[in-house]
């Protein structure tokens, strides 16, 4: 076992995260950045990342977060890579231990571990991830112009994609396995009084199907992978039925990456940290949060950068009170 110690720690390998380590390791505070399960985050399942500025082409992904990556040590963060399985807050400095034994004892915290999609778990839908499925409309709808597409979901993050995605779209088929909406019912409204969106009530996916890849008798430069359409079921009666479609967007949820801080941080119901108005502050004072962890709403990269940025000048002003 090894005892690292550091000014910041930095929880998190994604846009917030790798930002932070930048901002952190500008102002001489030699942070140390444990990067998790997934270094780089959600966007290393996504492909062509169009509205990152400073691209003028769309960049990948994972390109994109190795960039990051590399910029964060190039400025002297150190990126060690393992996942956080326990921390202390009770006291400073603060205690984090991982998975490989070592323990990591730091003056600050910043949270920016995440959060992920929930997923259908139905047959093609990882196959076909970034070739027609997705779980972030205002990320790839742009991709989808004149083009017929699928929400799959019933509540507000469902209503709000669908009416975003008819700002590109043909065609917008709204699933859902019950019979009525939750949410908001000005949405329900919004979404009824929209032209281009089709409601299927009491469906739901068994399939997604599409042609090339593995589905296709695998992968060909000339065949590529793409989502062609569903395969539905009726909840009530069982009646199977295809749905021709040229995307799929999943909105039933996210799950932030919060469980090991439970207890430690406070939290809203859905296991988001709640941080200050206008800061990335937790109710632990020396304690930050950045991206999806405490971001329910925008949900994006460069949201989640800047509230990296945010935590590290904030670590930063704490330290020189303390």
């Amino acid at each position: 076992m090894t005892t690292h110690r550091t000014k910041v720690l930095i929880i998190g390998g994604g846009p917030a995260g790798y930002t932070a380590g930048i901002y952190a390791a500008r102002a001489n505070l030699q942070p140390i950045l444990v990067q998790g399960m997934q270094p780089g985050g959600q966007l290393m399942i996504t492909t062509e990342v169009e509205n990152y500025p400073g691209f003028a082409q769309a960049v990948q992904g994972p390109d994109l977060m190795e960039q990051m990556r590399q910029q964060a040590e190039h400025v002297g963060t150190t990126l060690v890579y393992d996942v956080i399985t326990s921390v202390d807050f009770t006291q400073r400095p603060f205690v984090a231990k991982a998975d490989s034994g070592d323990e990591f004892v730091a003056d600050t915290v910043i949270i920016a571990t995440g959060a992920q999609a929930r997923w259908l778990g139905v047959a093609g839908e990882q196959e076909f991830q970034g070739a027609g499925v997705s779980a972030c409309a205002t990320c790839d709808g742009f991709f989808f112009r004149g083009k017929e597409v699928a929400v799959i979901g019933g509540g507000n993050t469902a209503l709000e994609e669908a009416l975003y995605l008819t700002h590109h779209a043909s065609k917008v088929t709204l699933i859902h396995r019950r019979d009525a909406f939750r949410g908001e019912k000005i949405l329900h409204d919004r979404v009824f009084a929209n032209p281009k969106i089709e409601v299927l009530w009491n469906h739901k996916v068994d399939r997604v199907l599409g042609k090339g890849g593995a589905a296709d008798g695998g992968f060909d430069l000339n065949n590529p992978k793409q989502v062609t359409g569903l395969a539905l079921s009726d909840t009530v009666t069982g009646e199977g039925r295809e749905l021709p479609l040229d995307g799929v967007f999943v909105a039933i949820g996210h799950d932030p990456a919060t469980a090991i801080f439970k207890g430690h941080v406070e939290m809203d119901d859905e296991g988001y940290v709640i941080t200050a108005p206008d800061s990335t502050r937790t109710n632990v004072p020396g304690v930050f949060a950045a991206g999806d962890v405490k971001d329910k709403v925008f949900r994006q990269a460069v949201t989640a950068a800047g509230m990296g940025c945010m935590a590290a000048l904030e670590a930063e002003r704490f330290l020189g009170g303390h």
